[in-house]
């Protein structure tokens, strides 16, 4: 059986400010919400969550804070 994965606390950190953050993009929004339900249950991340993610840890222009969230949905996507 494969290991849960769930959100650390750095990362919940993280996104629970980008939440806050007026102008925090809907990209980094979206990643950070998706991070927080993750936080402390069973969740995986969605195809079209994990593909947003992807195209952000590929993208030189992102923030180290939305990379850091992409990069823990992609750790939580379900695997085939």
């Amino acid at each position: 059986m494969a290991k849960i994965e769930k959100t650390g606390p750095t990362v919940t950190k993280a996104a629970s400010t980008v939440l806050r953050d007026p102008g925090a993009s809907k990209v980094a929004k979206s990643l950070a919400g998706s991070a927080l339900a993750q936080a402390h249950t069973g969740k995986q991340s969605s195809s079209s969550t994990a593909k947003t993610a992807a195209k952000v840890l590929n993208d030189g222009r992102t923030s180290a804070t939305t990379k850091s969230l992409a990069g823990s949905v992609l750790t939580q996507k379900t695997r085939k």
